[in-house]
């Protein structure tokens, strides 16, 4: 990316400590370059201004996206790039961070090698969730870490048949299910005993959560695999929830089906830090 005549994206979580200085001074830096930046409402509001755009329209014309925040914020992000080819570089301040594992301390000198293309890319393979109701389509969404089948408020344990490629897994009694791809593998699945899986493995898990069935446990399948569960509950006592941030009710007899997207994201990674260096700081692993 030469530097003069583009345009990047900015979109920030809301509560970052210094926000308002911190995007003064990085748009005081762009403006140095003669680069064009566009900003979402959370950005214009640290800024004092009115004319944020909405995540969804932000990504029209831009070479690349930053990406304030944490993990939640990078995950709005990649579901508003919607398949574009746009690399985005997540800046950590949040807490775990394992997508956004860029520091604050490392921002600048990593736009300086993205603005000139010398970046590594991480690319991470979208999902793609289908809500049937009946024969017809009522929903559609994509995910980057997970879709939940989970409890409502109140409810006790939910039923769920799942299939894979129409083959009869399972009849699952429990506080939900959860069905992850390699990057939402240290998400929601992790805690819910799910594996780590490498973001290069071709697969995705079925992790029950809680089951009432202690040899009910996660499954890892093709990620060519089609991956259907039908809700046996009552309307209304299951939660459908697409990366922890939308989602929906379902009635009884919904059907959600999920296969991988053709959309991948692309994330711009430190260079010198890889998976393994990213599991060690995160998850605490011992050091050598």
């Amino acid at each position: 990316m030469a530097e003069s005549n583009k345009s990047v994206g900015v979109i920030s979580k809301p509560g970052i400590q210094n926000g308002p200085a911190l995007l003064t001074t990085m748009l005081a830096w762009f403006a140095e370059r003669s680069i064009t930046v566009r900003y979402d409402e959370q950005t214009a509001a640290y800024l004092g201004r009115t004319d944020g755009l909405t995540r969804q329209e932000l990504p029209d014309g831009v070479e690349l996206v930053i990406v304030l925040g944490g993990d939640g914020t990078l995950l709005s992000a990649a579901r508003a790039i919607g398949g574009r080819d746009i690399p985005l570089l997540a800046v950590n301040l949040g807490h775990l961070g394992f997508l956004s594992s860029i520091s604050l301390d490392e921002l600048y000198p990593t736009l300086e090698l993205a603005l000139r293309r010398e970046y590594r890319i991480g690319p991470r393979r979208m999902l793609d969730c289908e809500v049937f109701r009946g024969e017809a389509s009522i929903a559609r969404y994509e995910a980057l870490n997970d879709v939940v089948l989970t409890k409502a408020a109140l409810a006790r344990m939910i039923d769920l048949d799942c299939f894979v490629d129409r083959h009869f897994v399972a009849s699952f009694k429990a506080d939900g299910l959860i069905i992850a791809t390699p990057t939402g593998s240290t998400a929601y699945s992790l805690s819910a005993g799910g594996p780590i899986i490498f973001p290069t493995v071709q697969a995705l898990a079925i992790t029950p959560i809680c089951p009432h069935t202690l040899t009910n446990r996660p499954v890892i399948v093709n990620d060519a695999s089609i991956i259907s569960i039908q809700a046996k509950s009552e309307d209304e006592a299951i939660f459908l929830t697409v990366d922890g941030q939308v989602g929906q009710p379902l009635k009884r007899g919904d059907r959600v089906v999920c296969r991988s997207s053709e959309n991948y994201i692309k994330l711009i990674r430190p260079p010198q830090m890889l998976f393994f260096d990213v599991l060690r700081a995160k998850l605490k692993w011992g050091e050598r």
